[in-house]
């Protein structure tokens, strides 16, 4: 089994079926501008059978595909901002995790160093 197959066969079921959602409005924006399969097709420069498995959501079509897709539609331009990091909730909650027990721990060493201190009458 490639890689390829592997990524494929384990995408996760909420991925998959955003993929699907995307491919059937693919194919509504297609219809509501009146273009043919074939059509569509070559202005994406793929073939008809490619074109048929973008529009069912299909996991194996290249982002690529799916990048031109968008751009056909006048779609890409928040193409970048799906992965932005101000959008990654995860890795942020893990940066303020970790800045509060570095602030903790700071806060440890300082009361330590203060206890360990002898006061020094003059």
């Amino acid at each position: 089994m490639s890689k390829s197959s592997l990524a494929i066969n384990s995408l996760p079921p909420e991925a998959a079926a955003s993929l699907q959602t995307l491919g059937e409005q693919f194919a509504l924006a297609r219809l509501r501008r009146k273009e043919s399969q074939k059509q569509w097709a070559s202005r994406l420069g793929v073939s008809v059978p490619t074109l048929i498995r973008l529009e069912k959501g299909d996991p194996s079509v290249s982002m690529g595909v799916y990048a031109t897709a968008l751009w056909l539609l006048g779609l890409s331009g928040g193409l970048a901002e799906l992965a932005a990091p101000s959008k990654d909730m995860r890795a942020l909650e893990t940066d303020v995790r970790q800045a509060s027990r570095l602030r903790a721990a700071r806060a440890r060493t300082s009361q330590a160093a203060l206890r360990g201190r002898k006061k020094v009458e003059p």
